[in-house]
C-alpha cells in the first residue's frame, strides 16, 4: 500500500483572542474611515452602510450613530443563528465603528475630496474593513450577518449575496441624490463587494 502523500496544507490554527480584538479593531477603523469620506462627498453606499449614509441625510445624526441604530435588531438573530461569540463579536465591533465615527473628526478632518476616489477608496476600505470583521467570526451586522450566514449554511458567496441587497438600498436613494452621486454611489457598492467577491470566497481562507 503506498504511503499517504502530505497534506499541501498544514492544519488551520484558531486566532486567538488578541489577534481577534486587534484585526476587529483594525477593520473598524477602516469603516468609519470609509463612512466618513462618503459621507464627506455626498454619496451613498450598499449595505447597513449605506442605510446609515441614507438616513444621515435627512437627519443630523453622524453616520456611525445610526450604523449601530439600524444594526439592533440583527444583534440577536446573529447570536442565535451562528453562536453567542459571534454575537458578541458583533457587538463589539459596532460599538467600536460607532465610537470611531465619533471621534475620528477630532484626529482627522477631511476638508475636501474627489468624490470618485471617496467612491472607489471609501468604498474598498470599508470592503476591507468588512473583510478583516468577518476573518475573524463577526459581522457588521445587518445584510453581511445575512450574508455570512447563507455563506455558512448554503455555500452562497457573501459578495453575491449583498450585492443583490445593495441594489435595492441603491435604488431607495435616488429621490435624494443627484444623477452623478448615484452613479458614484453605485460604483462605491461595486467597490466594496469587489473585495468580498475576490477574498472572501467559501474554503479559499484556512486561518481561523
Amino acid at each position: 500500500m503506498p504511503p499517504a502523500l502530505p497534506a499541501l496544507h498544514p492544519p488551520a490554527r484558531p486566532h486567538n483572542l488578541a489577534e481577534d480584538g486587534y484585526a476587529i479593531s483594525i477593520g473598524c477603523a477602516f469603516i468609519a474611515m470609509g463612512l466618513m469620506l462618503l459621507k464627506q462627498a455626498g454619496l451613498v453606499t450598499g449595505g447597513m452602510a449605506g442605510i446609515a449614509l441614507l438616513i444621515s441625510y435627512l437627519i443630523p445624526w453622524s453616520p456611525a450613530t445610526l450604523f449601530i441604530l439600524v444594526n439592533i435588531p440583527f444583534f440577536l438573530f446573529g447570536g442565535r443563528a451562528m453562536g453567542l461569540a459571534f454575537g458578541l463579536k458583533t457587538l463589539f465591533a459596532n460599538v467600536a465603528i460607532m465610537v470611531l465615527g465619533l471621534t475620528m473628526p477630532a484626529a482627522l478632518q477631511v476638508a475636501r475630496v474627489s468624490p470618485v476616489f471617496a467612491a472607489l477608496f471609501g468604498g474598498s476600505i470599508i470592503g476591507f474593513g468588512i473583510l478583516a470583521i468577518a476573518r475573524h467570526g463577526a459581522g457588521v451586522g445587518g445584510i453581511g450577518v445575512v450574508a455570512l450566514i447563507l455563506q455558512k449554511s448554503r455555500g452562497w458567496n457573501a459578495g453575491r449575496t449583498q450585492m443583490g441587497c445593495d441594489v435595492l438600498i441603491l435604488l431607495a436613494s435616488l429621490p435624494i441624490l443627484s444623477v452623478d452621486s448615484f452613479g458614484l454611489s453605485v460604483l462605491s457598492a461595486a467597490a466594496i463587494n469587489a473585495v468580498l467577491i475576490v477574498n472572501h470566497r467559501p474554503g479559499r481562507y484556512i486561518g481561523h
